[in-house]
């Protein structure tokens, strides 16, 4: 019973957003954790957008933070468009070094957490925490009701936010377009 938090349907919504600040991008770096079971689902829906889109998608495994250096190298080797950041606790804990190297490298990012973006990153699309903060409190209220928590289903999110970093998009030079920025849930200036 209770929440979910996890959509890996949105990695295609997350290029195409991508695509709009960015209208040639070609080729995207996707950060992964392949010990998180939760990635390789997310990785075959990513996929399948960017076949769609015609975009190069290019997997970079990291499973610890010592792993981020050779990472870091290996995007440096590659020279992709953008980036597009899994949501996993390994870059949720390093997100300052991640959007960092993003600004210093002008790499426009986009991921599920809005801790990344108010770390430097461009942008983020994902659940409504918030949201599923006040859905929680209703499942609390049914079960001091009586409800049996193993009668209640586990629910999927249903309000998402997009968050977009105009301090960071100046930093690494690209321009959000005005009709991006009217959907935005939250501009960060």
């Amino acid at each position: 019973t209770g929440l979910s938090a996890t959509a890996p349907d949105l990695e295609g919504k997350r290029l195409e957003l991508l695509r709009e600040v960015i209208p040639k991008l070609s080729h995207v770096v996707l950060f992964i954790n392949p010990l998180n079971p939760f990635h390789m689902v997310s990785m075959q829906q990513a996929f399948a957008a960017a076949q769609a889109l015609g975009i190069k998608l290019q997997p970079l495994e990291v499973r610890t933070s010592g792993e981020l250096e050779a990472a870091f190298a290996a995007i440096v080797r590659q020279k992709p468009d953008a980036l597009l950041i899994l949501a996993d606790r390994i870059f949720l804990h390093d997100r300052k070094r991640m959007m960092d190297f993003a600004t210093e490298h002008r790499l426009p990012s986009v991921n599920a957490y809005r801790e990344l973006v108010e770390a430097g990153g461009l942008m983020s699309y994902g659940p409504s925490y918030e949201d599923m903060h006040r859905r929680a409190a209703d499942y609390v209220d049914k079960i001091l009701k009586g409800a049996k928590p193993g009668d209640l289903p586990v629910e999927q999110p249903t309000k998402f936010t997009l968050i977009v970093n105009l301090k960071a998009a100046k930093a690494i030079g690209v321009d959000v377009p005005p009709i991006l920025l009217t959907r935005a849930d939250e501009v960060i200036e």
